[in-house]
């Protein structure tokens, strides 16, 4: 396992790391779950991420079940808030992140988080209140650092530019070879500022395996068919089109020695500023084989036929 410093912090993260979106304390049955993070740290997997809204709390139960008893400086824990817990109970002000850090820490069993991050960025209430409350638990020693997923740029300026508040460390884009938005603005921001990426669905969500197959339906036990966590599914990513080009990765795969999920990782972990890339995992086996990823490097000509393949159904 290569392990990245992860933007101006002092943690250094494993490039890949498991998290435990629609499956841990959703789809995929404790046990399960649990041999699948002791299975990552035997691998020297240390990131694991996860949020509060993840099975409404179960998906950090899961995850403080499994880590509890290894030893807390081991590995890197993150979480996140913003999304409904309740009806009540919702976004980034500074009563909610009182409050959501508190049940999560509960949950997780551990006094501190490493990484803390606003799962969206919250329009409903004052940035300086956010920033202001974030920068309060962390000098309380709850959190060492600070994140966010998918703010848009000018939300990310504006934070920067507050004084006197705890800097984010980290941004948490949906990035893999199928979905390249964050190179338009938020990679380059982030670059110019210190802020590594964490990437989530590098894989596509199971598209860039080649489990999915044109004219054929889904396997009955990927992610979408299944009914807890199919549902986030992009529909556009099961067409024709985009299935036959992920097929046609798997020779420039060959070529490279890696398996199409390990040609996929690699792709994300050429970007520097990428710190790690988030994987899911139901069994153990698949986070082997995804672990296979870390330290590969593409070159330039692997590159250029990726970009050739996926060119034309790119969104």
């Amino acid at each position: 396992m290569h392990y990245r410093q992860l933007g101006t912090s002092d943690l250094k993260v494993s490039e890949i790391a498991l998290g435990s979106w629609l499956t841990y304390g959703g789809g995929v049955e404790q046990a399960r779950a649990i041999s699948c993070v002791r299975t990552a740290l035997d691998l020297g997997i240390n990131f694991f991420d996860t949020a509060n809204v993840y099975g409404r709390g179960a998906a950090e139960s899961v995850l403080g079940e499994a880590l509890a008893g290894v030893p807390r400086a081991s590995y890197v824990l993150a979480t996140k808030l913003f999304f409904p817990m309740t009806e009540v109970d919702r976004g980034l002000s500074r009563a909610q992140i009182f409050k959501q850090l508190d049940a999560s820490l509960q949950r997780l069993q551990t006094d501190h988080v490493d990484l803390y991050q606003c799962h969206r960025y919250d329009p409903q209430t004052p940035l300086e209140e956010t920033m202001d409350a974030l920068t309060e638990v962390v000098r309380q020693g709850k959190v060492r650092y600070l994140g966010f997923s998918e703010w848009p740029a000018d939300k990310i300026r504006a934070a920067l530019a507050i004084p006197g508040v705890e800097r984010f460390v980290s941004s948490q884009p949906q990035y893999s070879m199928l979905w390249r938005k964050p190179e338009q603005t938020v990679i380059p921001l982030c670059r110019e500022s210190g802020i590594s990426q964490v990437v989530w669905s590098p894989l596509a969500q199971g598209v860039l395996t080649g489990k999915y197959r044109s004219g054929n339906p889904p396997p009955a036990d990927s992610r979408a068919a299944s009914d807890s966590m199919g549902g986030f599914f992009p529909n556009e990513w099961l067409q024709a089109p985009v299935l036959d080009a992920v097929q046609q990765l798997k020779a420039v795969a060959e070529d490279a020695g890696l398996t199409l999920a390990q040609l996929a990782l690699a792709w994300v972990l050429r970007e520097p500023t990428v710190a790690a890339a988030i994987v899911g995992a139901t069994g153990p086996e698949q986070i082997r084989q995804n672990v296979a990823a870390s330290g590969k490097s593409l070159d330039a000509k692997c590159l250029q036929h990726v970009d050739e393949i996926l060119g034309p159904v790119l969104t």
